[in-house]
């Protein structure tokens, strides 16, 4: 059930290794459609942009395995399927080299789960199918474990309930084929290392199933439709929480604004007292010194002029002699 025993093989990323054919733009980038053979062997053959694999195209590994599909900016990404060496094959969502979105995973074995992927694991709701038995597991996956509410469908009777890393876990009940359920609860237990048929070791901690009564079966329980309620409720929280953040920034911003308005407005009036006190201080300088020169004047002894001058007149009269 592990998705991870095939990860995808690393692509090459140098943007002009290896032999090229094909076209290229202006700045004699890669462009448009062409054929690259890296040093190691690799092989990509699609559409290229600027440099970059960018679109449609098929890159063949030299191990064999092989992607066609979308690719944006040099990653896989958009809808696309991936064979891997094992002959394990991926149809689906890609986003920055990960299975991402919606997407069916064929294993070697027979098995398939088809649902939701998040970062190259099983998360959100999907199916997998045991391919020996035929029995399914509809339910909640959380990184690539199945991990909420579901339902391990078998021939004649399924178990409906909650999992969590991968195991039942909690209250749920069995349905039957003939019309009665029993419900009861996993609860976890340790058992010891000679019970499991291991030796030596931590003893191992299994799920055990406590039983409850008989009952005649209930009514269908639609597990997808409680977690589309759920994810909605979920988003619905996350948007809440988005706008009050965002509602928060904002008001802080308006009162950041206002104080620096407030400051700057006072740094303005304080600039006012300042001109005002430097006008006045210069006004009563002028009244000051208009005060002394009256006084210079006011000192000056009568007659001093007219002395000067008819002193200033006799020289001028002998110098003509």
């Amino acid at each position: 059930m592990d998705d991870d025993e095939s990860e995808e093989e690393g692509e090459e990323t140098g943007f002009s290794l290896g032999e090229y054919e094909g076209e290229r733009n202006e700045a004699n980038e890669r462009h448009g459609h062409g054929k690259a053979t890296f040093p190691n062997g690799d092989v990509y053959e699609g559409e290229y942009q600027n440099g970059k694999r960018h679109g449609l195209g098929t890159y063949k590994f030299k191990s064999k395995a092989r992607y066609t599909g979308d690719y944006e900016n040099n990653k896989k990404h958009g809808f696309g399927t991936f064979i891997y060496p094992d002959g394990s094959k991926y149809e689906g969502n890609w986003a920055k080299d990960d299975k991402y979105g919606i997407g069916k995973y064929f294993y070697v074995n027979g098995d398939t789960y088809e649902g939701e992927w998040k970062n190259s694991k099983k998360h959100g709701f999907g199916t997998y199918v045991f391919a020996v038995t035929g029995s399914k597991y509809v339910g909640v996956w959380k990184n690539g474990k199945r991990h909420g509410y579901g339902e391990l469908i078998h021939k004649n009777h399924k178990y409906s309930g909650k999992f969590r890393k991968d195991k039942p876990f909690g209250s749920g009940k069995y349905v039957f084929d003939f019309n009665c359920e029993q419900d009861g609860e996993y609860v976890p237990v340790k058992q010891a290392p000679e019970e499991s048929g291991e030796e030596g070791g931590e003893p191992k901690v299994v799920s055990k199933w406590i039983a409850n009564s008989l009952l005649a079966k209930g009514p269908e329980v639609n597990y997808k439709e409680l977690y589309e309620e759920e994810k909605k409720k979920q988003e619905l929280m996350k948007a809440a929480a988005k706008a009050k953040v965002e509602a928060d920034a904002a008001a802080a911003a308006a009162a950041a604004a206002a104080r620096a308005a407030e400051e700057e407005e006072e740094e303005e009036e304080g600039e006012e007292e300042r001109d005002e006190e430097e006008d006045e201080g210069s006004l009563s300088f002028g009244k000051t010194q208009s005060s002394r020169d009256q006084m210079f004047i006011s000192d000056t002894e009568p007659g001093e002029e007219t002395d000067n001058e008819s002193k200033e007149g006799s020289a001028e009269g002998e110098g003509e002699t």
